[in-house]
């Protein structure tokens, strides 16, 4: 597909003084549906690693140009902002355009055409998604019913650390902005449904490596060597234990141990070990105590082997935590877009989303889109991973709704 291939007006444009929002993006959508599905199977079948989004970023660039809009590359060049409208008031939308590099297993047309590399996470469609508001939105604006500004945030990098996001907010992607709106996919919500949450939704995800060095030894003589195996399963055993006396439980912080490496003879002690574990974490203060705090644990857990260690501690992003306001307007939007019966509470997760770094600059929240299909259970980060492509639709009219409820709010 063509970037001037999806131009807005061409078989319907939106006329506000015919018809309600609703039945405007009906038309819209029925015109352009296959379009929007034309874009997510493009990227789909092109998808480009954190930090190589360079292909995906001119391609969506050019999809956007080519609807009259004047989108900007970021710096490196990976990532797009592009503004709808113009004037005050300002409110974002948010999609992560990187895939993952792990290989596409499906039998589709649109199979990654990339070796190992996919899109098994929904970022596809949540570029889609914001670049269809953002197509849909710039026929408001053209025909003056668009009070404001809408910025599009196509953003790399949020599959690894450091972020994209940083770099879309040093960009200006949030001047000025009042409230900042994302979608993350959701395959255990059928497709129509949308998640919201005011408060915590992802967690803290950060990463923790501990490495432990003695004098190494037999195993025979344990007493004469720092036993750096020993200590290794004391820190592996004991921090996630202590933290659960030493954190509030309702913070929700936790260690947990991904790789464990020392030795290679078993009746030798090793000079050197290593673990690593991922720690997570859904309450921002505790968030900001974490460091410090498991420092402590894991010394007081290796004191007394007589082993050395190093404590590296790596931030990656913070928690998710939904504005109470921003997260209204959304629930509303939705309930407006599909209906009140299609939006439920979503679950916290305890997995990580750097989109938590707006959300340090602007007020915001991000809900889960509900793209599962029927008699399927899949999820995120599979190799088959895939989606109900109606849910594009539906994605792209609680954008619509969202954002035009947003500008129209003074609390935000």
């Amino acid at each position: 597909m063509s970037a001037s291939t999806l131009t807005p007006g061409v078989t319907t444009r939106f006329d506000p003084a015919a018809d309600s929002l609703p039945a405007l993006l009906d038309g819209w959508l029925a015109s352009h549906h296959g379009e929007l599905v034309a874009i997510r199977r493009h990227l789909h079948a092109h998808p480009d690693l954190s930090g190589e989004e360079h292909p995906t970023a001119a391609y969506l660039s050019g999809i956007l140009a080519g609807a009259g809009l004047e989108p900007r590359l970021l710096p490196a060049g990976n990532g797009v902002i592009c503004e709808v409208g113009s004037g005050d008031p300002v409110v974002a939308l948010r999609g992560d355009i990187d895939a993952l590099p792990m290989t596409d297993v499906k039998d589709v047309p649109y199979r990654s055409t990339v070796d190992g590399v996919t899109h098994a996470c929904g970022h596809d469609v949540h570029a889609t998604v914001v670049a269809g508001a953002g197509l849909a939105l710039a026929e408001l604006a053209a025909a003056g019913q668009l009070p404001g500004t809408v910025r599009l945030l196509l953003q790399p990098s949020e599959e690894r650390f450091p972020s994209g996001a940083p770099q879309v907010v040093a960009a200006g992607g949030l001047a000025d902005a009042r409230a900042v709106f994302a979608f993350h996919c959701d395959p255990k919500l059928p497709t129509g449904m949308i998640g919201v949450r005011s408060g915590p939704l992802t967690a803290a995800a950060d990463m923790l490596e501990v490495r432990l060095s003695g004098t190494g030894g037999h195993t025979a003589r344990p007493h004469l060597t720092a036993d750096v195996v020993n200590a290794l399963a004391r820190v592996v055993v004991d921090v996630p234990a202590l933290l659960t006396r030493r954190a509030d439980p309702r913070a929700g912080l936790s260690v947990v141990f991904g790789a464990v490496h020392a030795g290679q003879a078993p009746n030798a002690i090793p000079r050197e070990g290593v673990a690593r574990a991922t720690v997570r974490v859904l309450d921002r203060d505790a968030w900001g105590d974490a460091p410090e705090l498991i420092d402590q644990l894991v010394r007081d857990a290796v004191a007394g082997t007589g082993a050395d260690v190093e404590v590296d501690y790596t931030r990656g992003v913070p928690p998710v935590v939904n504005d109470r306001a921003a997260t209204a307007v959304f629930g509303a939007a939705a309930a407006a877009a599909l209906g009140p019966d299609h939006v439920v509470e979503a679950p916290i997760s305890m997995g990580g989303e750097d989109f938590a770094w707006y959300l340090e600059h602007v007020p915001g929240a991000m809900a889960r889109l509900g793209v599962g299909r029927p008699g399927e259970q899949l999820d995120l980060h599979q190799p088959n991973f895939d989606v109900d492509e109606q849910a594009i639709a539906h994605g792209v009219r609680v954008l619509v709704h969202t954002a035009l409820a947003a500008l129209a709010d003074p609390s935000l």
